[in-house]
């Protein structure tokens, strides 16, 4: 395993645009990523469909992909955002589960924070699951706080009813925000 920094960061783990010819793999780092649902009794997330490579195509043409990528440049995990309202707004983050556990998710959203306080954008937002141990609580560790209801944004509401409509609002979810 390759050392990390002050930061806690893997140092040999660098961030970069997606290029066309990996928006595939984007898919399988997703569809690898999901299975760990099963485990904790959410296998229709495991199931769910990673998003079709004309959307993640999009996605990289407008510049909200970010790949990050091992010392052989072999993807290991995935970022995309929206802009909501404002902010840029987390749609999809996954890391390979081989390489789970060593900064990687942390060192895309820091990349996104990084280039969000570079263009003046004053938040990440996100949503996620409120019990799953990967999710809310781990992005409280990075920084994100959980909104309640009142402090929902138009777009986040909008957001939160899409999902609602596609069904994970079967176990609890959140919506949390990282000020920049």
């Amino acid at each position: 395993m390759a050392a990390e920094n002050s930061t806690g960061h893997d140092d040999s783990v660098q961030i970069r645009a997606v290029h066309q010819a990996e928006l595939p793999v984007l898919q399988d780092i997703e569809r690898a990523a999901g299975e760990c649902f099963r485990d904790v009794g959410m296998p229709e997330i495991a199931e769910d469909e990673p998003l079709p490579l004309d959307v993640l195509a999009r996605y990289r043409q407008v510049g909200r992909a970010w790949v990050a990528v091992d010392a052989t440049d072999t993807l290991i995990g995935y970022l995309i955002a929206d802009i909501v309202d404002g902010n840029f707004h987390i749609e999809q983050v996954s890391v390979h589960p081989r390489s789970a556990r060593r900064g990687v998710g942390r060192r895309l959203l820091d990349h996104l924070a990084t280039h969000a306080s570079t263009t003046g954008v004053p938040a990440l937002t996100l949503t996620t699951f409120a019990d799953v141990p990967w999710n809310a609580s781990y992005y409280i560790r990075c920084g994100f706080l959980t909104l309640n209801d009142g402090d929902l944004t138009p777009g986040l509401r909008a957001i939160r009813q899409r999902e609602a409509a596609h069904g994970l609002d079967r176990w609890p979810r959140v919506c949390m925000r990282r000020n920049l």
